[in-house]
């Protein structure tokens, strides 16, 4: 694995506008974790003032693409990533600026391994949804790695 994850972050904004349209903040990524902060924005909060469901949605997405790209966005030019399906759960209520931590629910070298042969690839990116310490939600976001068409 080759990618500069300090590009990764600081491209990621520009290449998905919504990242930056919701204001995400950057903390660690390794080719094991990533954390992607929403802060506290009265413009994304729901009737009870923490942020919207969809705005969470989208933070623990992001985080789980962010992951993604930083394993295997030194092969774009042979493959595409693409989320094939999300589940979220809201287990308690978020309030203040929200913490998505993604993790690859396998190895890279495992996923990598199953292209090689010729299969299409599908592996979870697990996100925990924290706020002031707390977990407040969970999502499951199932990609695919398909092969670019010559």
């Amino acid at each position: 694995m080759s990618m500069d994850l300090e590009a990764v972050k600081s491209m990621f904004p520009t290449v998905i506008p919504m990242v930056g349209t919701l204001n995400l903040e950057f903390g660690e990524l390794t080719y094991d974790k990533a954390e992607v902060t929403l802060p506290d924005q009265e413009d994304y909060h729901n009737h009870i003032g923490g942020p919207h469901a969809g705005a969470m949605f989208t933070l623990a997405e992001s985080a789980s693409g962010l992951l993604v790209i930083g394993n295997f966005g030194d092969r774009l030019d042979k493959l595409t990533p693409l989320a094939v399906s999300a589940e979220i759960k809201y287990v308690a209520i978020a309030m203040g600026p929200v913490t998505a931590t993604a993790r690859l629910s396998r190895s890279a070298d495992e996923v990598l391994a199953e292209l090689e042969q010729g299969k299409r690839p599908e592996f979870s990116v697990d996100v925990e949804l924290s706020a002031d310490g707390k977990k407040t939600g969970e999502m499951s976001v199932v990609w695919t790695l398909r092969a670019n068409r010559k």
